[in-house]
């Protein structure tokens, strides 16, 4: 399969990138690294992004921002990067994409733990995760040409605790090669409109 691995030199992407690559052509794509960019918040540079890809069987985002910070410091403005970026962004590779993907393609999106078990300073996404969890089960529904979504919802990496273990006391984190996994049942198998939960 051709896969488009967008996110593909973060900490998940890279783990992705080893489990895949064996097996499949992977094009690895970054906002500033990889063999092509992409800006997610932006449909423009989305659409481009098809243009030089062309046609493909398989789409894995594993990027996305959002704004980490207590509520009581959370404007509307803070909210709007990870609606923007991690949810809209997700949400129009796949409204953008279904017109670059081969019959039977796959989608698969990243969203995460704090959908149903939120931490302090969460709220964005929590937000972002849970809205993009919902829409792959109502777009699932929907998708013509044997097209499937699904998304893969981790808990906190074993390999980010050095930086995000005083938010995450309590939960047991996953290794990213256990995170790919989900990945690869997504692009190599035969679900939609489910939500991996992994850890």
């Amino acid at each position: 399969m051709k896969i488009l691995l967008i996110g593909a030199n973060g900490t998940i992407g890279s783990a992705i990138d080893k489990e895949l690559s064996p097996r499949h052509e992977i094009v690895r794509i970054g906002r500033n690294s990889g063999e092509l960019q992409v800006d997610i918040s932006d449909s423009a540079s989305i659409r481009a992004l098809f243009e030089k890809t062309g046609r493909f069987d398989a789409l894995v985002c594993a990027a996305g921002n959002v704004t980490f910070a207590p509520l009581g410091e959370m404007t509307e403005e803070s909210f709007a990067l990870g609606l923007k970026d991690k949810l809209m962004g997700q949400v129009n590779l796949l409204l953008i994409g279904r017109e670059f993907a081969n019959e039977g393609a796959s989608f698969t999106f990243t969203t995460g733990v704090l959908s149903h078990d939120p931490i302090k300073s969460g709220a964005s996404a929590a937000l972002v995760n849970g809205a993009l969890d919902s829409f792959v089960r109502a777009a699932a529904i929907e998708l013509p040409r044997g097209l499937r979504v699904n998304s893969v919802s981790p808990n906190v990496l074993l390999e980010a605790m050095g930086k995000y273990a005083p938010y995450f006391r309590g939960f047991k984190p996953v290794p990213a090669a256990d995170v790919a996994l989900a990945y690869a049942k997504s692009v190599e198998g035969l679900h939609t409109g489910q939500i991996f939960h992994v850890g």
